[in-house]
């Protein structure tokens, strides 16, 4: 394990170093490393670290949310609210209800695999999305619209109704008897219950660092371990008390730069040390998941539905930014920034084939070559035109 751990920060830099001088972004690189000494290429990391990459993964993107939650202005968040929250849920729910029509008509699927693949591609992701929109807050690149504010709050709306969703349909798929109109009032139930609980352990740890002389190391231990602990209680109760914990992780990092900017600076300028390890490692792991000899099987049918489904996706950015300020430059960027799979689709894919659905392979094949297309894709997107597009 050990080594396998030295093995991926010494190729993920390599790698990442490698694409940057080739002015690509530099997370492409280590998504290839992933790929190329996961399970599916050489197969160069212990077996340990692949058991554990669903928690290294969510860890991985705590921390970089939490980062981007003290990052976040309020006057941005204010200027770009109501458009962030159209965001978070009009591209989910149409490009997940028109793949569901056109596997339906075109493949004969049922109603609930359909909903499976549907909202297994609905859902955009933060990996890819994040560290982009942090790089841009950091320069202050589209500051003046709020454009890259505005982007992470609503991909972190988007991954929740898209989630939700899918769990609607997984349950309608195993007999149970889900009430979809309650399933569909935990959307904004989720949302509201991670802000408020987000909140309140921003505003608890403000007092408690105003309270206590400590080290600014012990500070950063224990800001990362109340995030932490915050996304796995998500997993343990996601019945009984929904709530989105990822947007309640950034929540409690926008309170606490609002409260003590002192503290919000240091914990950011800690954090961002921390950030690179954790960066590398997300996008290291989310490669070694990548099967692209699966991908492939999917062929021309399954990269179909992944393009209409963007078309579908675009269309939905496009309607939610509708009578806004922003610029056709500035909806372009956010339509394209909007592209990129790869979290979700990496942690859920398997999902139907595990419940022993007909079209499992299948769905499992499209989730895999949804992230292979639109990662890569909608990184360099992001990067070369936000370069040229936000002021």
């Amino acid at each position: 394990m050990a080594l396998s751990l030295s093995l991926i920060v010494i190729f993920g830099i390599l790698f990442h170093q490698l694409f940057a001088r080739m002015r690509l972004p530099g997370i492409l690189g280590v998504l290839l490393a992933g790929i190329l000494m996961g399970p599916y290429g050489i197969d160069m990391i212990d077996d340990t670290i692949m058991m554990m990459s669903g928690d290294l993964r969510k860890i991985a993107l705590v921390v970089i949310l939490l980062r981007a939650g003290l990052g976040i202005k309020r006057k941005s968040l204010v200027k770009v609210g109501v458009p962030a929250l159209k965001l978070g849920f009009l591209p989910a729910i149409l490009e997940g209800v028109f793949i569901m029509v056109i596997v339906i008509w075109l493949l004969d699927f049922d109603i609930p695999q359909a909903g499976m693949l549907g909202f297994i591609l609905a859902a955009a992701s933060p990996a890819v999305i994040v560290p982009g929109m942090i790089n841009y807050i950091n320069r202050g690149k589209g500051a003046s619209k709020g454009i890259p504010t505005m982007i992470l709050t609503g991909v972190s709306i988007d991954d929740v109704v898209a989630i939700t969703l899918f769990s609607t349909f997984v349950g309608v798929y195993g007999g149970q008897q889900v009430n979809i109109a309650w399933q569909v009032l935990d959307i904004p139930m989720s949302l509201i219950l991670g802000v408020l609980i987000g909140g309140i352990l921003g505003l608890v740890l403000v007092r408690l660092f105003n309270r206590f002389q400590l080290k600014d190391a012990k500070k950063l231990l224990i800001v990362l371990a109340v995030a932490i602990l915050l996304a796995a209680i998500e997993d343990i109760v996601p019945v009984a008390i929904p709530f989105a914990a990822l947007l309640g992780v950034m929540m409690m990092g926008f309170v606490m730069m609002e409260k003590s900017e002192k503290t919000g600076a240091l914990l950011s300028q800690k954090l961002n040390s921390v950030w690179v390890f954790a960066e590398i490692l997300l996008f290291f792991l989310v490669g070694a998941e990548v099967n692209v000899l699966l991908a492939l099987e999917s062929g021309f049918v399954g990269l179909g539905i992944i393009l209409a489904g963007l078309l579908a996706r675009s269309m939905g950015v496009l309607f939610a930014l509708h009578k806004t300020h922003f610029s056709l430059r500035e909806r372009g960027f956010c339509v394209l920034a909007y592209w990129p799979k790869a979290t979700v689709q990496a942690a859920i894919g398997a999902v139907p084939l595990s419940l022993g659905a007909p079209h499992g392979e299948f769905i499992l094949a499209v989730a895999v070559l949804s992230i292979v297309f639109t990662a890569p894709l909608g990184a360099i997107a992001i990067r070369l035109t936000g370069e040229k597009v936000l002021q």
